[in-house]
């Protein structure tokens, strides 16, 4: 028997808590009233928690939390409490979501086992109201979503997020998906199942509600992030034309801040060919490439040493036998930029490498590259999300990330862009990964609250 997909279909077979009453989902007058009564006596979900969790305001930051308030009782009467209410309804069917995602291994490069996974989100979403596609890639089919706004004149928000893991196959089998003391544990929970599985139940929250999102919301959900988004980078720059803002799934920091700014990634693969000879006969035939290539190392990390510059020497290989002296060697590195003008120059030094001795040959090539997004003054996007978590009763803020993501693109090129969107939690690309299962529906509610209301102007050509 076919089986309903996703957090919207579980959640619809609880049992229904009206968060809303029938006055206030009824006529326009009452809905005006209820609006009035919200603004002038903040509930303890919204003005009067948040003034007690966070810190005090200057004067712009407060008008910026009163428009939020505002845009939030006019997006939907009773909003505050209805999200908070409905979100710890919801946060187990979600947390049972992320369980299930992450027990359908994905590593980055397995095709079959990432198409798996796309029709399993692409079936989830489905049934919160939005339509879907598949996008073939190389190495696994992307995914882009799509749900109708409110306003379709207003550009759009679009979200970025990935379905490939760091974690080979098999992994569960030593490692299975597991609560632990208030956490999920297992492969790819933070990174990012937890992120999709969030972002399915707040849409499914709106719909159970009947809302739309206030614009029209795109989801580009990548194949390829863990490998710098070789191919995925594409759907994602098609996507940012027109588009209001950008957000990420990506985690917060471990104590639930968002991510303001990225540095810099890039991979590079430097190739050395040498000459094979025997190594005990006639080794002054023979060029090393592996002697070529540690000397390049040295060189390079030379480089690396330059301000705003890192280096992390990821994997080395090398020869055939110890009586052979090695024809061929190569290593990938992975750089990491505090600036673009950082990055452009460590690139530049890499592709002029040149041998070191004679009959050696050194070739440089850039795998994957992400642009540095840097912090910027103001940033009115933090701002209003700021103000939204507060009128839910959440303290929130934001600081820069020292990795990179999809969300570099977007921020380099200066669109309003936040990252960390996802399940609150630590240990991504390790063995202790986790999400606090205390923490997801605080997270629910931030963002079905973000994409129901009305986002002020972030840029001056941005309405809405």
């Amino acid at each position: 028997m076919d089986r309903p997909a996703g957090a919207a279909a579980e959640y619809r077979r609880r049992p229904r808590r009206r968060a809303l009453s029938p006055q206030i989902v009824g006529s326009p007058r009452a809905t005006a009233a209820a609006t009035t009564t919200a603004v002038a006596t903040p509930t303890a979900t919204s003005g009067a928690a948040a003034a007690a969790t966070v810190p005090a305001a200057t004067d712009g930051e407060a008008l910026v939390g009163a428009t939020a308030q505002l845009a939030a009782t006019a997006a939907l009467p009773g909003l505050p409490q209805a999200l908070s209410t409905r979100a710890r309804a919801l946060a187990g069917a979600v947390r049972r979501r992320c369980a299930d995602l992450a027990r359908i291994e994905s590593p980055s490069g397995d095709a079959p086992r990432l198409d798996a996974l796309a029709e399993e989100l692409a079936a989830g979403f489905r049934a919160t109201g939005a339509t879907a596609r598949r996008e073939p890639g190389p190495a696994g089919d992307h995914l882009v979503l799509e749900w109708e706004g409110q306003d379709e004149t207003l550009p759009h928000l679009l979200i970025v997020g990935h379905h490939d893991t760091v974690w080979p196959a098999g992994t569960l089998a030593d490692w299975p998906v597991s609560v632990q003391d208030g956490t999920l544990t297992g492969p790819g929970v933070v990174d990012m199942k937890g992120g999709l599985a969030v972002l399915e139940g707040a849409f499914a929250m709106l719909a159970d509600l009947g809302q739309r999102p206030h614009r029209t919301v795109r989801v580009v959900v990548v194949s390829d992030e863990e490998v710098g988004s070789p191919d995925g980078r594409r759907l994602v720059e098609r996507q940012l034309r027109g588009a209001a803002a950008v957000l990420g799934l990506e985690p917060p920091h471990p104590d639930g801040r968002l991510k303001t700014a990225r540095r810099g990634s890039t991979r590079v693969r430097l190739t050395v060919t040498g000459r094979e000879a025997h190594a005990g006969n006639d080794a002054h035939d023979g060029v090393s490439a592996v002697d070529e290539l540690v000397d390049q190392l040295v060189v390079v990390r030379g480089l690396a040493g330059q301000p705003g510059t890192e280096l992390n020497a990821g994997r080395i290989s090398g020869g055939s036998r110890a009586n052979v002296v090695a024809g061929r060697a190569e290593a990938e590195l992975g750089l990491r930029f505090a600036t673009v003008e950082a990055q452009r120059r460590t690139l530049d030094n890499l592709a002029r490498l040149s041998a070191l001795r004679p009959g050696a040959r050194v070739r440089t090539e850039v795998l994957s590259s992400r642009p540095a997004w840097p912090e910027r003054s103001g940033n009115p996007l933090l701002r209003h999300v700021r103000s939204l978590a507060a009128v839910l009763g959440q303290q929130l803020d934001g600081g820069p990330a020292g990795g990179a993501g999809d969300t570099n693109l977007p921020g380099s090129r200066g669109l309003p862009t936040l990252d960390g969107f996802g399940a609150v939690g630590a240990g991504a690309h390790a063995r202790d990964e986790h999400i606090r299962l205390d923490q997801l529906a605080p997270r629910i509610a931030l963002l079905a609250a973000l994409l129901a209301v009305p986002l002020p102007r972030l840029r001056d050509r941005t309405e809405g």
